[in-house]
């Protein structure tokens, strides 16, 4: 065989070992949070509870105190003790997660030509609560929060269809907005009152009013992003967008946003108050960062990160919102 053939091969498999490399670089163990009073002490180790998984998003709180997210295309459990498990063996490309007041897991689920909001646990619950807007197919399903009356609220990135969307309770999907460049994570405030919405393109995060029909109004720039977009930089995803993907909230109504700079911390009010930096690699070039959080732990005091093929917790000061998984 000629040189010209083998310099391919050779090059082939250089270009997937670096690729593998990115995709599973293992994290620091001594990663520390700053000190932001009343939310996390200084000096608290951000805990690897494990990394090397296919894929890790969406995750939401369990009962007891451990929490579920989304693999490859099955969900995974981290157990209180930190022992994982398969939930869920095939997911329908799950991405995020939430639990209805019934107890129903309920998923985005991206399969590939079959985009769908839809209880995917337990098994015989298993039903699909919408597929399509104004008889068009949904683009790219992201993230998704449940109400405590059982509505669902959900982000379409990409489309036609764009946008933020509400399932209410037996209802059918409405758009609620649809002037977001690129949205991407959603949360509710703990009295459901206000949503946030994540921009991957601009510089804010959004906050919108809920009305009692759970529609939309007074859209509004609730906190600048300390992240920001950084165009040319040598790293893709420092160059592409800002990094926000999921939101969670605490008992006091204070939002975490996963980042391109970690969890960037606000509060109800949209101060910036720090930033928990749940990152690595960037010294080369090759950022691994936060895909999505969630509060869970017996006392709902422990902050779990995951993305990048990794999971993480960190013990807060701040507790969780009680009132919902999410």
């Amino acid at each position: 065989m000629t040189t010209t053939y083998w310099a391919v091969v050779f090059l082939l498999y250089a270009m997937m070992a670096f690729g593998q490399g990115r995709a599973q670089q293992a994290p620091p163990a001594n990663l520390v949070a700053p000190d932001i009073p009343g939310v996390v002490a200084g000096g608290t180790p951000i805990q690897v509870i494990q990394h090397r998984f296919e894929r890790a998003e969406g995750p939401v709180a369990m009962p007891d105190g451990g929490i579920l997210f989304t693999g490859r295309n099955s969900i995974i459990r981290i157990h209180p003790d930190g022992n994982v498990s398969t939930f869920v063996e095939n997911s329908n490309g799950s991405n995020g997660l939430g639990f209805d007041r019934d107890g129903r897991l309920i998923s985005v689920q991206r399969a590939a030509g079959n985009q769908k909001v839809g209880v995917l646990y337990p098994p015989d619950r298993i039903t699909v609560l919408a597929d399509s807007y104004d008889g068009k197919p949904f683009g790219q399903l992201n993230d998704l929060v449940v109400s405590r009356n059982g509505g669902v609220y959900f982000t379409d990135t990409s489309g036609d269809n764009k946008g933020i969307y509400y399932i209410p309770p037996g209802g059918k999907a409405v758009r609620v907005h649809d002037g977001i460049a690129s949205p991407n994570g959603v949360q509710l405030s703990p009295e459901e009152k206000i949503i946030y919405a994540h921009d991957k393109d601009g510089e804010y995060l959004l906050a919108f009013d809920v009305r009692p029909d759970g529609t939309l109004t007074n859209r509004r720039n609730f906190a600048k992003y300390q992240s920001v977009r950084v165009p040319g930089h040598k790293d893709p995803l420092l160059a592409e967008d800002n990094g926000a993907d999921g939101i969670a909230i605490d008992s006091e109504g204070r939002v975490y946003a996963a980042t391109n700079l970690g969890v960037e911390v606000f509060s109800p009010q949209g101060k910036f108050l720090g930033s928990i930096p749940v990152i690595w690699g960037g010294e080369n070039f090759n950022l691994r960062k936060p895909a999505n959080l969630c509060f869970s732990g017996p006392d709902k005091k422990t902050l779990y990160v995951v993305g990048a093929g990794s999971a993480f917790k960190v013990q807060m000061l701040a507790q969780g919102f009680t009132g919902r998984a999410k």
